[in-house]
């Protein structure tokens, strides 16, 4: 039996996500997941879309919910889908006169842009079709050149870096945050760049690893 071919987009009911899910509509031949973490805005965007003719459908996807997470892959698996796209667009950003404490914006910053998108793509990998696309949304933030410490920067750009190493690089970040050390001249002061930075780094070992298995086959 054949499997239904699916695009995903996370963070999708405003902004760039909903603009990704309204081009797949138009132009990708398969069905779209427009997922939202607020179910009632995911709702509503959905019927934003299909009132101008197009069909996607929702589904309610928290990515930094362990239960929404699963939830979310148990329905893949139900409906017999295989992702053929998977966009990460979720993701959060404090602004500069944000009031809430650095630890704070470091802790749910690093959660959400880095953790929660790199597990729940961890979780999607056995769902994605033969050939199918993963799509990490960053930034010109994500430029090592916005990382100060050139030893940091060498350590993200090494071949050589395991998936370990990299949580355990960016873990650092927020263990220093959180110890109040003084980090502006070795991590910069934006948590949102160090999240794009660690993204970065995973989505070029994320292309060598399912690269390497498509030379195994």
């Amino acid at each position: 039996m054949s499997r239904t071919k699916i695009a995903v987009v996370t963070g999708a009911n405003k902004g760039l996500g909903y603009a990704i899910v309204k081009i797949l509509c138009k132009e990708y031949d398969g069905k779209v997941y427009l997922t939202s973490r607020d179910e009632t805005r995911g709702t509503q965007a959905c019927e934003e879309l299909r009132s101008s003719g197009l069909s996607p459908e929702y589904q309610q996807l928290d990515i930094t919910d362990s239960d929404s997470v699963l939830k979310f892959i148990k329905g893949v698996r139900d409906r017999n889908e295989e992702v053929d796209i998977l966009v990460n667009n979720a993701g959060v950003l404090f602004l500069k006169d944000a009031k809430e404490s650095k630890i704070h914006q470091a802790d749910i910053t690093i959660l959400v842009n880095f953790f929660s998108s790199v597990i729940f793509t961890e979780n999607m990998l056995p769902f994605m079709s033969e050939g199918g696309r993963i799509v990490n949304i960053s930034s010109s933030s994500g430029h090592l050149s916005r990382i100060p410490s050139e030893t940091l920067r060498k350590k993200f750009k090494s071949e050589d870096l395991t998936f370990s190493e990299l949580k355990k690089l960016v873990l650092s970040y927020v263990e220093s945050v959180r110890q109040n050390e003084e980090i502006s001249d070795v991590w910069g002061d934006s948590p949102y760049v160090v999240s794009k930075v660690g993204l970065n780094a995973y989505t070029f070992m994320l292309n060598k690893r399912i690269s390497s298995r498509g030379k195994d086959k």
